[in-house]
């Protein structure tokens, strides 16, 4: 007996030494934040909607991390506008910020880490922060100097972070998947254009004038791109979203055309 107590024991240890291994090392991974600062300073805090309230956070990350800090009452999330998270990793200072757009109430704010998904980014700590947004309260002066500091910085940081990405070649999996994606987006805006034009030409009556709506609808966004941009080549930076959105308008108006198209002709036969 005494043997096997021995054994059970032993196994107990390994057992141990096992799980407690990888629960250490989160505990290590875990990064640690403090609240160094506000802006306006606190403890009680008065400004107007869409005024951002800064935070200098101070950061120990033993690994890369993501932080976020979002405002809070009464255990609830509030509805603000909050700084986006860069990466971070050894000790540093970070700049948060949220503002809120309407009057209301902070009594909270609570930091998260992680990757940016539920399951791999915990709740790391709660810091009570006393703000009330008014409309009649009076704007803060100007910032700080660490505000701008820190700003700085955290732009250096973006450009770093995407300048090291750009470096990265991107995987054949995310190639394949982009390409069947543009070419997604090319069958879409040919159909869209190229129905409609198509129906112009088959249909009769009163189907052909129905189909003229969208082929109108078509023509009108391009030729408001081809004219806009020979005035101002900045003004359609996004114009192959708009050809996209209207073209797939059209794809939706045609097939719904078409069926019923053919439903009717079903019945009259």
């Amino acid at each position: 007996m005494r043997g096997w107590k021995g054994v059970a024991c032993a196994g107990w240890l390994v057992l141990l030494g096992v799980f407690a291994g990888p629960v250490r090392a989160q505990a290590a991974a875990t990064p640690v934040v403090e609240l160094r600062e506000t802006f306006p300073p606190g403890p009680e805090i008065r400004v107007p909607p869409n005024q951002a309230v800064y935070l200098r956070i101070g950061y120990a990350a033993p690994a890369p991390v993501h932080l976020w800090a979002r405002p809070y009452f009464r255990g609830r999330p509030v509805e603000a506008g909050s700084s986006p998270s860069l990466q971070y990793s050894g000790d540093g200072e970070a700049l948060g910020f949220f503002f809120l757009f309407k009057p209301g109430q902070v009594d909270e704010v609570r930091v998260s880490a992680g990757d940016g998904r539920p399951a791999s980014t915990p709740e790391i700590a709660r810091w009570p922060l006393s703000v009330t947004v008014e409309a009649d309260a009076p704007a803060p002066g100007a910032p700080p100097g660490w505000v701008a500091a820190l700003r700085a910085q955290e732009h250096a940081r973006a450009d770093q972070l995407r300048a090291q990405a750009a470096q990265v070649p991107p995987s054949a999996g995310a190639m394949v998947w982009f390409s069947g994606f543009m070419l997604l987006m090319l069958g879409l805006a040919g159909a869209g254009i190229g129905w409609p034009l198509w129906a112009l030409w088959r249909w009769r009556g009163g189907w052909r004038w129905l189909a003229a709506v969208p082929a109108a609808a078509v023509a009108f966004v391009l030729l408001r791109i081809v004219l806009d941009t020979a005035r101002d080549p900045t003004s359609h930076n996004l114009w192959p979203f708009e050809v996209v959105m209207v073209a797939g308008a059209s794809l939706v108006a045609m097939a719904s055309l078409a069926l019923v198209r053919r439903v009717l002709a079903a019945q009259s036969q």
